[in-house]
């Protein structure tokens, strides 16, 4: 199978996480609940890892990083622990559901709620979000760079722009993190959601999330946490204060050894590596007759994705064809991101997504270029 679903999930990880997983399995205590070497050890690890990840995204303090199962929990936490009923909160069509479907539901429940609307490349402007803003504005969240079009938001003018008029900025990173530079001080992120198991190249079921410092988060979750046992109430110190429950400490372990791999190896090599794939494609389909590709390609920098339909044919027949005559891996659909679908006037068609990894070859990029040339019926 030739894996171009990259944006969903890294299929083809390092080595290095594989065997750091399969170690913990067989080593790794619990975190945080006793004094014994395995305990021990699991402790020192995952405290490793969030600096690992403090360094990565440029906080100023490891105790800020907080680990969740993805940026769908990363996200839930931020949002509904950062707004109430009253609060006025702004975000735009580029996002997933893992945006949305919170900010619906605390709309539901007093929140108001504003969506910039986004143009037919899938860009949305900066004046729309300034020229948004109510007194009780308390939050402003949008993604880093877009799942569907792979387009890639510049977030430090709209960081600078949010702290000098005292909002709050939540930013999902699950497109860029491990990928693009991300430095939270600079950019002026209060809240960072990501995950681990897309350009971190980590095991699923980890992720987390950056909160600065003085930024005050209420948990969405209460439980054990081996501190404080006989409060009734959760503890306030960071992290423990959204950490609840045993962490996922094996999944942990591969994402450190993930985070060694993307230091050693480069991030600027393997976004280097993605973009150069992507375009490769884009340059050999964007003039196939019958198909049509979506999003922003005037600039080099986006997210290593290449979304586009083939004229009427639904996303998800094509997709099929795919996979089961090529035997190439794409998705399809929705892409949990509906509003972007509304901008690009395919909610009925859906789209077919290309997503590439430093992992894949030319070869195989070739080939998706023949299969889609070929399912366009245009003749070499």
């Amino acid at each position: 199978m030739i894996y171009l679903d990259n944006a969903a999930t890294t299929m083809h990880k390092p080595q290095e996480v594989i065997e750091a997983v399969v170690a913990a399995m067989s080593s790794m205590g619990n975190a945080g609940r006793g004094v014994n070497d395995a305990s021990l050890s699991a402790s020192r690890l995952i405290y490793n890892t969030r600096e690992k990840l403090c360094k990565l995204v440029g906080g100023t303090d490891p105790r800020q990083v907080v680990f969740t199962c993805n940026s769908t929990e990363s996200l839930n936490i931020a949002l509904r622990g950062l707004l109430e009923p009253g609060d006025h909160v702004i975000t735009t069509m580029l996002e997933h559901n893992s945006v949305l479907r919170p900010l619906y539901d605390l709309e539901a429940n007093g929140t108001s709620l504003t969506i910039v609307e986004s143009d037919s490349k899938g860009n949305f402007d900066i004046e729309d979000i300034k020229s948004a803003v109510k007194p009780e504005t308390k939050v402003i969240v949008c993604t880093n760079g877009s799942n569907l079009t792979g387009n890639y938001v510049d977030l430090q003018p709209i960081g600078e722009f949010a702290r000098k008029k005292g909002i709050l900025f939540v930013v999902d990173a699950s497109q860029t993190a491990g990928v693009f530079p991300i430095d939270v001080e600079k950019m002026k992120i209060d809240v960072l959601c990501f995950t681990g198991h897309k350009g971190l190249l980590g095991p699923q079921g980890t992720g987390g999330m950056y909160v600065r410092e003085g930024v005050k988060v209420r948990s969405l979750k209460a439980g054990g946490t081996g501190v404080q046992t006989y409060s009734k109430s959760q503890p306030v110190q960071m992290p423990t204060a959204l950490e609840a429950g045993t962490l996922n400490g094996h999944g942990i372990a591969g994402l450190s050894a993930a985070l060694d791999y993307i230091e050693t190896y480069g991030m600027d090599k393997i976004r280097d590596r993605e973009q150069e794939l992507m375009w490769r494609f884009y340059e050999g389909v964007k003039d196939i007759e019958n198909v049509t590709v979506y999003g922003d390609f005037s600039t080099k920098d986006r997210c290593a994705i290449v979304t586009l339909n083939i004229g009427d044919y639904d996303s998800s027949e094509v997709s099929d064809e795919l996979l089961t005559e090529y035997g190439i891996s794409t998705r399809s659909g929705g892409h949990c991101a509906p509003l972007m679908h509304e901008a690009l006037k395919t909610v009925e068609q859906g789209a077919v997504r290309f997503s590439f990894s430093h992992f894949n070859t030319d070869e195989e990029v070739d080939a998706a270029i023949k299969a889609v040339r070929e399912l366009s019926k245009e003749e070499d």
